[in-house]
């Protein structure tokens, strides 16, 4: 796989924690076990995009005040959702 920060075939997929800020900005998260993509090359750890827009599309669908300050990906991604999609997204 090739790394989008240096661009050598290094990368890897793997998980990691994410820190993540909430969208109403009244705390972070930290989000253990989180699909990540990582270079041995260069070092970098990173989420592709379409994994960022889930994320922060399901932040805006969820109840936040119920989301603890550390949960799991897979424990984030199955709090149910209060709308069946993101809206605000054109």
């Amino acid at each position: 796989m090739q790394c989008v920060w240096c661009e050598e075939e290094s990368a890897k997929e793997t998980t990691s924690s994410v820190y993540w800020e909430l969208p109403d900005g009244t705390r972070a998260i930290e989000i253990t076990d989180t699909p990540t993509i990582e270079c041995t090359e260069c070092g970098m750890m990173y989420q592709d995009d379409q994994l960022i827009e889930e994320l922060e599309d399901h932040l805006v669908l969820i109840n936040i005040k119920n989301v603890p300050n550390c949960i799991s990906y897979k424990a984030l991604m199955a709090e149910p959702k209060l709308l069946k999609r993101n809206y605000f997204r054109f």
